[in-house]
């Protein structure tokens, strides 16, 4: 019996899943965009930076190299400790952290340059500027998570010593913003003799940018679905509902797949059923008491 399969229905899927993976990458750049601009933003406001740039903010008051170049040096610093950590278990996929930290770092440069007029005159004025900066950087956040593609060096650090010494990712976080913060202070006593970079501020977005991620997901729980699901075309609009207890004959499967998504088909001789994967389509479509033809 000639068996007729959905050949090339491998590659419609991978062409979704290619599709869906640049449009993740895109929010990722993105949020990547705003993440900087809400650290730049942060900066401005005078009352110390967020707890992962306070060391580069630090070292860049005290040396002739910008706030992005020590991100940049500071997030390669992370990435090598992470393939001491984890070893073998360091994916070439990791990798992608590297351009990820040479733009980030470029990033804030940029934004740091385009808010030149920002400049509080008071604590007041400081203080909202720093808190439009949490939320921006909030939102920055929710885009890399909705993103879900790669993580930035200081998340991906944190993750890397829960895989390896099975911590709680929530308490290995804040343990490691709390030593950020620690080792910002030392450097900044021993190069400056005062505390600079290390404020009010860096506690306030601490607990602030998390909070506003979280609050954002939750106000738009369906957006990764929205956004990242591929929408199905030329779906059927009229059904003749038929019972069978068995699988769909290649007839029917010919039939369904070809009036109703017009599916090319190349024949394969010698097959006996639709159990070749390049059919699942079928099956997972009609199932296998249940299966729906198109009216003509």
């Amino acid at each position: 019996m000639t068996c007729f399969f959905l050949t090339y229905y491998n590659k419609k899927v991978e062409r979704r899943e290619t599709i869906v993976l640049f449009k993740r990458y895109i929010t990722f750049i993105i949020g990547l965009f705003i993440n900087s601009l809400g650290v730049a933003i942060i900066t401005k406001a005078l009352l110390g930076t967020s707890p992962i740039s306070a060391i580069s903010y630090v070292l860049s008051l005290n040396f002739d190299f910008t706030l992005g170049n020590f991100t940049i040096v500071f997030s390669l610093l992370l990435i090598l400790l992470q393939v001491l950590i984890l070893r073998k278990r360091f994916k070439l996929i990791h990798l992608l952290q590297i351009p990820v930290s040479i733009l980030f770092g470029y990033f804030i440069d940029l934004c740091m340059f385009l808010l030149f007029f920002v400049n509080p005159t008071n604590y007041i004025i400081s203080l909202l500027t720093l808190i439009i900066g949490c939320i921006v950087l909030g939102i920055g956040v929710y885009l890399e998570m909705l993103a879900d593609v790669i993580m930035l060096p200081g998340e991906s650090f944190v993750r890397s010593i829960v895989i390896v010494f099975k911590t709680e990712f929530g308490i290995t976080k804040i343990c490691f913003d709390v030593s950020l913060a620690v080792i910002a202070v030392i450097l900044s006593l021993i190069l400056a003799h005062k505390a600079d970079g290390v404020r009010e501020g860096t506690i306030i977005a601490a607990l602030l940018v998390g909070f506003i991620a979280r609050l954002i997901n939750k106000l738009f729980p369906n957006l990764s679905q929205k956004l990242f699901t591929p929408k199905e075309k030329n779906k059927p609009t009229s059904y003749v509902l038929m019972k069978n207890d068995k699988k769909p004959t290649i007839q029917q499967a010919f039939y369904y797949s070809f009036t109703i998504y017009n599916i090319p088909i190349v024949p394969l001789p010698q097959c006996d059923d639709i159990t070749h994967p390049a059919t699942e389509v079928i099956i997972s479509t009609l199932g296998n008491s249940t299966f729906n033809l198109l009216t003509i």
